[in-house]
């Protein structure tokens, strides 16, 4: 058991803290805006169709600004420690604006060229942060992360480069060879084998961003050494933006080859995801690990949702992407609290969470309720539309949804065990500071609200399912 350590001030504002709410706030703005724009005029562009905003961008981009907002307004009282020893918290911060730029970046092109270098510099950004600490653990993620992601990223340059021969073999003009609309309504016109090689590199390039098998080994590691809010950020939307450039990828791939390809590609990645996540949930001893293993969870439902690719799939899938957003910043930002307390990040030594410090205790356990899928979060909702639209499109893909929520259930299980473990039991009470954990209750709230009715947001997720929907 850790010993109760000294109850401590507030963690005070600084500049540089309000600063770091600035980027969020920025896309959370131009992300409604565009959203409006959408809804009413069709999808845009800009600098020679370079940057292209469709009801898909919005929806990225309003998930991308509320689970930065979380991740954000939280890093003041996480990194509070770190900045009185003089760790330089003007790098933390412009390291995370870069990030969240790059990140909005993959979701504004139009063109696949730059949305593969928007997400390998999310990879150089990131691997900064995940070393933050410069411990020796922290450095080797890093360096893990940096490995496997480039691995990955390599692959989805090549399958960049095939899609690129594929479209001039196909008479599509240079300047236009990597443009989404462009190779969207030329799709049957590209040579189905290069396609298909071509394809199956980008989804196993971005893949391994996304957190899906086989290049997968790099999230836990990753996410379990970054400062809290990092992972937040990485968990939340990381994986949900690279898993946004395949549904780019999986459109044209449909329209091209029809829809059997992917369909079993990403059913299969996503069945052998699914799997190994419930394994080591199972076996874990490391909490935040466990919302790590939790996050390839929700990425292998998702990529059902994909797979299955009918209209209520596609908005489950979008709803589930910000519910998770959502959900995983809180549990995430709250494990951060919870390691700043403890001084551990073992599942069995940390004890009596809820009888220690109730608010805290409350909203981790809240924010993993709302990841198991409970009524009223959203997760509730777009699960049972993914098992609704599996079960509908019957055949394997009935079948691959009936394993998949049986795995899902797997999962369920250790992941309420292991968190009961932690809230439940005695403690002597520390003393708590809740004004630091507004965020927390602000994620909380965005998630059950999105739960309960998405209001003025329904027609921006109609419109966003039909944009990524088979032709």
């Amino acid at each position: 058991m850790a010993e109760s350590p000294e109850p401590e001030a507030p963690p005070r504002r600084r500049p540089a803290a309000w600063a770091g709410l600035l980027s969020p706030a920025v896309i959370l703005l131009c992300g409604s805006l565009l959203a409006v724009a959408v809804v009413e005029d069709g999808p845009t562009a800009a600098y020679s169709g370079l940057l292209r905003t469709d009801a898909l961008t919005a929806w990225m981009l309003l998930v991308i600004g509320a689970v930065a907002l979380v991740a954000c307004a939280s890093t003041p009282a996480y990194l509070a420690g770190e900045w009185t020893t003089g760790r330089p918290a003007a790098q933390y911060h412009a390291l995370v604006h870069a990030f969240l730029a790059a990140m909005s970046l993959a979701v504004l092109t139009a063109n696949l060229g730059v949305l593969w270098v928007a997400i390998e510099a999310t990879t150089i950004v990131t691997a900064f942060l995940v070393g933050h600490r410069h411990t020796r653990t922290s450095v080797e993620a890093a360096w893990k992360y940096v490995v496997i992601c480039s691995a990955g990223i390599a692959l989805a340059f090549l399958g960049t480069v095939l899609i690129y021969y594929a479209a001039r073999q196909a008479g599509i003009a240079e300047a236009w060879a990597l443009d989404w609309p462009t190779l969207l309504a030329r799709a049957d016109r590209l040579d189905p084998a290069v396609t298909r090689l071509g394809i199956t590199l980008v989804i196993l390039g971005f893949g391994a961003k996304a957190g899906l098998i086989p290049l997968h080994a790099w999230l836990p590691d990753a996410h379990s050494q970054a400062p809290a809010p990092v992972s937040a950020l990485m968990s939340g939307v990381l994986l949900s933006v690279a898993f946004a450039a395949i549904l780019r990828y999986r459109i044209i791939a449909d329209a091209a080859l029809g829809p059997g390809f992917t369909q079993v590609l990403l059913a299969g990645i996503a069945l052998l995801t699914l799997a190994l996540a419930a394994g080591m949930l199972l076996a874990q001893r490391d909490y935040k690990r466990m919302l790590a293993y939790s996050s390839m969870e929700h990425m292998s439902l998702i990529a059902l949702a994909a797979a299955i690719g009918s209209p209520l799939a596609l908005s489950a899938a979008l709803l589930h992407i910000a519910g998770h957003g959502l959900a995983k910043s809180v549990a995430f930002c709250a494990s951060g609290h919870i390691l700043r307390l403890t001084g551990t990040t073992r599942i069995g030594r940390v004890r009596g969470l809820l009888a220690r410090v109730p608010w805290l205790g409350a909203l981790f356990g809240l924010g993993v309720v709302a990841l198991l899928g409970f009524p009223p979060f959203s997760l509730f909702a777009s699960e049972l539309g993914i098992a609704r639209a599996g079960f509908a499109a019957g055949g394997g893909l009935a079948w691959a949804t009936a394993a998949a929520f049986t795995v899902v259930l797997v999962a369920f299980a250790a992941l309420s065990l292991r968190t009961a473990r932690m809230l439940l039991g005695p403690g002597e009470p520390v003393d708590e500071h809740p004004s630091a954990l507004w965020p927390l209750a602000l994620g909380l709230l965005g998630c059950a609200a999105l739960g309960i009715g998405l209001g003025p947001l329904t027609d921006l997720l109609t419109i966003a399912a039909d944009t990524i929907g088979r032709p």
